[in-house]
């Protein structure tokens, strides 16, 4: 049995996208909800994550630190996790990774809240760049991974599609402007509505208990 911690899935993005996939797996853990003050390390955390943040998952005391890194592990349990074909596998990996480290245009006016519906406006010119590129990303592995075995970026759902969830969201509940961007297929509208129902809190968090990093 693992052990997930991790911050609010209505506003941390890191969280949501490996509790998602841990979900849809079927790996068993045991989830602890962590406040997060600020948008650094936090030394309130340094216990439980080296990095002073969540999310982090422990195997038996063990932590291991970074969405990322995080779905790496699992995936040497659950080989499923990553498309099957070797290009499809390293394509996959590739944009996983992209979007780990980049996108900063887009993560810093587009903060992660499951709970808002907000009115769009015309992308700067940074934004729309990091826009055209996640519309990109999914045409490319639509078009050329994409097969019999489902209807996500690469066939089955993967890595790729919980590193691209968020961005979903993001999609659907800022209307106008970057929803008429982003070319929403309707596997993407099938995840949201997964996590979307099973995310919401009985009741909201007490003000400032948790203020995960900004962005997605």
């Amino acid at each position: 049995m693992f052990d997930l911690y991790i911050g609010n899935k209505n506003y941390s993005s890191w969280s949501l996208r490996v509790w998602l996939l841990m979900k849809h797996f079927d790996i068993p853990f045991v989830e602890h909800m962590e406040s997060v003050d600020g948008h650094g390390n936090n030394p309130r955390l340094k216990d439980l994550a080296g990095n002073g943040r969540v999310p982090c998952l422990h195997v038996a005391g063990f932590q291991i630190w970074e969405s990322l890194a995080i779905a790496e592990y699992l995936a040497e349990r659950t080989p499923d996790m990553w498309p099957a074909d070797s290009r499809a596998r390293a394509r996959a990996r590739s944009v996983s990774a992209e979007m780990h480290a980049g996108f900063t245009s887009l993560r810093s006016p587009m903060p992660m809240n499951l709970k808002f519906k907000l009115k769009g406006k015309p992308a700067a010119p940074d934004l729309q760049k990091d826009i055209d590129r996640v519309v990109a990303i999914w045409e490319e592995a639509r078009a050329g991974f994409a097969d019999a075995a489902g209807s996500y970026l690469f066939g089955a759902l993967s890595i790729a599609d919980a590193m691209f969830a968020p961005v979903v969201w993001i999609a659907a509940v800022v209307a106008g402007g970057l929803l008429s961007y982003l070319a929403i297929e309707r596997p993407f509208l099938r995840l949201k509505s997964r996590f979307t129902r099973v995310t919401r809190p009985k009741q909201d968090p007490p003000s400032g208990s948790d203020n995960p990093r900004p962005g997605l």
